[in-house]
């Protein structure tokens, strides 16, 4: 692993909307170190030193927007109040110091939720039919207007966004979360415009894009997360065909997606047959817009475990990238580990990169 190996990796990305110094992501990962769901000065300081480090773009963990049953847990972020309002402020001025660019992920996990949960232990669990990943049913379908307030929030947390100085968003419609919940079929049994086939389906994601669009105006990068596997099904397709995903994926970009964040579980994976395009490289192939890849990135254990994972070499990643298949890299695991992954890559030490502890998850290294 060297300089020149490794050239592709820090070329500077440019789109009509951001430019990068490099082609490297920091994936979202769910920390859960913001006590009170308010990002803590321990939080801006992790998120800093990543962008010291060379990082091209930093896509912050989840971060529950204004409705309350967004996110499960009392330590987790919320993108509402004062309070976090200003904890994330801090987030941006600390990356910016340090020269890098920085997007809030903008999260819902709709019927993943338990009730009971904090912070809001009497919210109940939201979805377009009420039904949990199982198909079991758990609370009434949302109402038209219930989902109109829910893009509604959406497009206030965009706004809150750009004022607060971010460089884009991201929208996390992926792993089964609430977004995901209406694209599944599984989960999502609606009869009016938010539900039917694949493409009525996404009506849901496709009024979101276009609130926040409205907020940020036509220069602000929209990114949108997706994924074929959910959180506790890691089989389940979404579109079985190339055919299916250019159905799904044309709403969302004439909507105004800028980037699309293409989720799975091992980048290297071909996403149908007759093909070694993996699914980034197929939808970059079909709409032609910027892509980020992402899944095990320099690991050689897939991030679902949770358990160790020994460093791994790049070769077929960069190989891939040199082709054009995808754009930008997202890294998991190896930057939650190791701050200085990016740097130590960029400078050939290949030797120094560390492999992936899960006792590292405990803290906010």
């Amino acid at each position: 692993m060297n300089k020149t190996t490794n050239s592709a990796l820090f070329e500077t990305f440019t789109s009509e909307n951001i430019n990068l110094q490099n082609r490297t992501v920091m994936a979202p990962m769910t920390r859960g170190f913001s006590p009170g769901n308010v990002p803590s000065e321990d939080v801006a300081a992790y998120y800093r030193r990543r962008a010291e480090n060379g990082v091209g773009l930093i896509v912050t963990e989840g971060t529950g927007i204004n409705h309350p049953a967004s996110v499960s847990g009392a330590s987790i972020p919320v993108f509402h109040g004062e309070a976090a309002l200003s904890g994330w402020e801090n987030v941006v001025k600390e990356v910016h110091e340090a020269g890098g660019k920085i997007v809030p992920q903008l999260w819902h996990v709709g019927m993943t939720r338990k009730q009971g949960d904090l912070p809001n232990e009497e919210a109940r669990p939201v979805g377009p039919s009420g039904l949990d990943l199982s198909g079991e049913k758990v609370n009434e379908p949302l109402s038209e207007k219930e989902v109109e307030e829910l893009v509604e929030a959406y497009a206030q947390a965009a706004a809150d966004a750009k004022r607060l100085g971010f460089d884009g968003i991201e929208l996390h419609g992926a792993h089964g979360y609430l977004i995901d919940q209406f694209f599944w079929e599984r989960t999502n049994k609606r009869t009016d415009r938010y539900g039917g086939d694949l493409v009525g389906r996404t009506r849901f994601a496709v009024e979101i894009i276009e609130a926040c669009r409205r907020e940020v105006g036509p220069d602000f990068p929209i990114i949108f997360r997706f994924s074929q596997w959910k959180m506790f099904n890691f089989d389940a397709k979404l579109a079985a065909t190339p055919e299916e995903l250019d159905a799904f994926l044309k709403p969302l970009v004439e909507a105004g997606v800028d980037i699309f964040h293409c989720s799975t579980r091992r980048f290297w994976e071909p996403e149908f047959e007759g093909s070694d395009l993996n699914l980034a490289g197929w939808t970059k192939k079909l709409t032609g817009k910027p892509v980020i890849s992402v899944g095990s990135v320099g690991l050689d254990g897939e991030f679902t475990s949770f358990e160790g994972a020994n460093t791994t070499s790049l070769d077929g990643l960069i190989k891939k990238l040199d082709d054009g298949e995808f754009d930008l890299v997202a890294i998991g695991r190896s930057l939650l580990m190791d701050p200085e992954w990016v740097k130590k890559v960029r400078d050939g030490r290949a030797d120094d990169l560390l492999p992936f502890d899960k006792e590292a998850l405990k803290k906010l290294t």
